[in-house]
């Protein structure tokens, strides 16, 4: 029974010790084929967790990939082990698919990574085999720079937004008077 519980300890934290680990990718044009959109920017602001996920806004000074606008809203994960975490001012290179219309979304294991003032403290160099700057030569020389898309008002920013309880109670109440309604319609014009 002792080695049952020590064998199940051991299972537990070694995969709670790999959780954050991704498998190791190298810079290459393939790799970059598995994104729609590439870019370098600063974080602008970051709104906190809604349903899981936080949204940072970057000003994008450089696009390699994609049609996006100069300002543009990236999806991330947050409260959970791995999950990413921006800063106002950072520069980020950004590598991310779209999630919906106008909404990208970056995973921890993505190629994303962020500059460092002091070379010593980019851990990503380690786990990608290449530095910063290294990175940017290779995505503008390889993908080439491309114009943002002029800034447009999206109408369809808010259509995946929850009813709240109250419009909730209130379509359900509609929908069920709707439907008295019909099967009392029913059953006085067409009796059989």
């Amino acid at each position: 029974m002792r080695s049952i519980t020590i064998i199940f300890w051991l299972l537990v934290y070694t995969f709670q010790s790999n959780a954050c680990q991704c498998p190791l990718t190298s810079l290459s044009l393939g790799e970059c084929d598995k994104y729609e959109i590439i870019f370098r920017g600063k974080v602008d602001s970051v709104k906190s967790c809604n349903r899981n996920f936080g949204e940072a806004f970057f000003k994008v000074s450089e696009l390699y990939k994609g049609n996006i606008p100069a300002t543009f809203k990236v999806l991330f994960e947050c409260g959970v082990p791995c999950a990413m975490n921006f800063r106002v001012g950072e520069e980020w290179i950004i590598y991310s698919n779209f999630k919906q219309i106008g909404n990208a979304k970056i995973d921890w294991c993505g190629r994303s990574r962020k500059y460092f003032k002091f070379a010593k403290e980019d851990f990503y160099t380690v786990t990608y085999g290449n530095d910063y700057e290294e990175e940017l030569v290779f995505l503008r020389k390889n993908l080439g720079l491309h114009r943002a898309l002029a800034e447009t008002k999206n109408a369809a920013e808010n259509r995946n937004l929850r009813p709240s309880t109250n419009q909730t109670i209130f379509i359900l109440v509609c929908s069920l008077l709707v439907i008295i309604l019909f099967y009392w319609l029913f059953n006085k014009y067409f009796k059989f």
